[in-house]
Order: C-alpha cells, then sequence, then structure tokens
C-alpha cells in the first residue's frame, strides 16, 4: 500500500524531507503541506504536485486521506502536534526534540501508553547512519571485547545569532546523548558539562565538552562547537578492550595535488546524513504498513530530552548533575 504523507512545517529541515520522499523513497506519497508561511509551502507543492496546502496543521493531521505525519515545524510546536497525531490515532515521525520539555515528552508517553499501541518515532536519523549501524554491529560481534570509551566530535561552521550556550547540549549534543545510548545500549546516569575557554568568535560558552557515565562503566566525552568555521564535522571512536572502531565520515571526493591530499566537509547536517535520512524515512513508510514502529521511541525521545535538561543544570552550577528518570514502560521493551 502507499503510505499518504503529510508534513508539518517547511522550512529547511521539511523542505528536505519533501525532497526525499519525492525523489528517494519508494511505496510512499506526499499528499498534504502546512506552513504559516504560504511560499514556502507553494513551493514544496510544486516539487510535489500531488501534495496541497492545508492551512492549519490540525486540519492536515485530522484529514482522512492523510495516513500518517511528518513533524519538521518550529521545536515548540511538537509537543502539541503529536499529541494530535495520538488523539487521530495516526503514526508520526517527529523532528527532534520530541517536546519542548521533559513534561512535554511525558505527558506524550502517557497518551501513548492509554492507547497501548507505539505510533511516535522521534527523527534521531543517527541510528540509521550506515557508520553508526555498523559500530554498534561490530561492538555487538564480540571480537572487540568490552567498550571502555566513546570519543565523540560534533563541531558546526557557524552558530545562528539566536544561539545560546544551553542549546550547545538541547540542540546539538542531544544527538551524541541518543547516539551514544542506541551503540552501546546503556543509559545515562550522570552528565558533566565542561568548559574550556571559549572561541572570540561567538559572546556565548562555546565550545562545551560533554562527559556521560553510561550505567555499564563506559565514559562518553563529545566535543560540542558549533562555531568551528572550517565545515560540518561528526566523528566518533570506540575505544574496546581489543581496538578501536572508528566512524569515518563519508566524503565523495579526494583531490590529489603539490604532494597534498584534501577533501571538502560540508557545510551543514544535510549532506553528511543523507543516507541516514534516506534510510530513516524508508524505514518509517514500511514500518507503517506493516503495524511497526523503528528508529528512536518516544521513550528515547524523552530520556534524551531529560539527559539534555541535566546538563543544562551542569551548565549552571558547574558540577556533575545526575540524570532521574520515570520508570520504564513495558510498552518501550
Amino acid at each position: 500500500m502507499t503510505v499518504r504523507i503529510g508534513l508539518i512545517g517547511a522550512g529547511v529541515m521539511g523542505s528536505d524531507h519533501a525532497q526525499i520522499l519525492s525523489s528517494a523513497v519508494s511505496g510512499v506519497e506526499l499528499v498534504a503541506v502546512s506552513d504559516p508561511d504560504g511560499a514556502r509551502a507553494a513551493k514544496i507543492v510544486e516539487m510535489c504536485p500531488e501534495a496541497r496546502a492545508v492551512t492549519a496543521p490540525i486540519d492536515l493531521i485530522r484529514d482522512s486521506r492523510v495516513d500518517a505525519v511528518l513533524v519538521a515545524s518550529p521545536d515548540e510546536t511538537h509537543g502539541e502536534l503529536v499529541l494530535a497525531c495520538l488523539d487521530a490515532e495516526k503514526p508520526v515521525l517527529c523532528e527532534k526534540p520530541l517536546a519542548a520539555s521533559v513534561d512535554g515528552c511525558l505527558k506524550i508517553i502517557a497518551r501513548e501508553r492509554a492507547l497501548d499501541r507505539r505510533l511516535v518515532s522521534v527523527g534521531y536519523m543517527r541510528r540509521f547512519d550506515p557508520g553508526y549501524v555498523e559500530m554498534k554491529r561490530r561492538l555487538r560481534a564480540g571480537d572487540m571485547g568490552a567498550a571502555l570509551i566513546m570519543h565523540c566530535i560534533h563541531r558546526n561552521v557557524a552558530a545562528s545569532p539566536s544561539a545560546t550556550a544551553p542549546m550547545l547540549i538541547t540542540n546539538s549534543a542531544v544527538h551524541e546523548i541518543d547516539a551514544a545510548r542506541f551503540v552501546l545500549d546503556a543509559e545515562i546516569e550522570r552528565i558533566t558539562i565542561v568548559t574550556p575557554r571559549r572561541t572570540t568568535l561567538s559572546g556565548i560558552q562555546d565550545p562545551q565538552i560533554m562527559l556521560l557515565a553510561m550505567d555499564n562503566g563506559v565514559v562518553v566525552d563529545a566535543e560540542i562547537f558549533i562555531n568551528a568555521q572550517y565545515g560540518y564535522d561528526v566523528r566518533a571512536e570506540l575505544v574496546c578492550e581489543h581496538g578501536t572502531i572508528t566512524l569515518t565520515p563519508p566524503h565523495d571526493l579526494t583531490t590529489a595535488r603539490s604532494a597534498s591530499q584534501a577533501f571538502a566537509f560540508p557545510s551543514d547536517w544535510r549532506p553528511r546524513f543523507a543516507s541516514a535520512y534516506r534510510a530513516e524515512l524508508q524505514a518509517w513508510t514500511k514500518a507503517i504498513n506493516s503495524g511497526a514502529t523503528v528508529g528512536a521511541s518516544a521513550w528515547d525521545g524523552y530520556v534524551a530530552t531529560a539527559v539534555a535538561a541535566a546538563g543544562v543544570q551542569s551548565l549552571a552550577s558547574g558540577q556533575p548533575a545526575k540524570v532521574a528518570l520515570e520508570s520504564r514502560p513495558a510498552l518501550y521493551d
């Protein structure tokens, strides 16, 4: 069956998702798009002629011609839109964060538990990135021995003018938080934010170092630097008892000239994780037909938000912060 998708949000992420759905995902049709900016919605309709513009997102969610909803609107709108999708009992893939607050995430979990059915997926696309997937597979294979340390780097070209120091954690480092849980199959007990000398190119505390103490004894360190200037650069290395597993970022072209070799960095996350987004959307739409869910669950979205909130506490206090989570419901086992 063809899955009919309604898209909420026609900005950078929404437009990118529309392009992927229309050109690289099978068994799917983008049939509706909603955005407060009519011109942005019109561009997606032009790209996907089978789609129609819908003024109110709630009307899109309730439309019987929409089978599932993709939420790519501003962060603060996510919680209420996901709740509306659950009220309509429709599968929803929500870009991170699941909700703007821990309480907002818990409301979604409570609503999903009341339905006794998982309908929510959260867009932590690194769970579909070939490098992270292979890193997890190699660790599980057992020949590398137990994991000891996970090193991570997350660098952006330049921060937006509206960026704040807590956003390095809540907007960027949440990907490392979810990736660490995914790769290591472990939970985070404690988070510490270390603040080195900050760059003169920003008025906020940037970079930051995030330390995660996992419940299996592994320590994860992550450098978050959103004004790195030279390009978008994400790396990871897993140090194990019998060797290391290193994530090799993809690049399409390498040049050799004048006794040197070089390759280009992407300017943002979209080229770097293009294959992950394609795989995520294909897996999500395929799962809808089978009544399943894939990727990060509502519970995973809650955990990432809760750990990030503890990280913001650590940033403010300069001390480690304990991560306190609700009991995991059986629905998410």
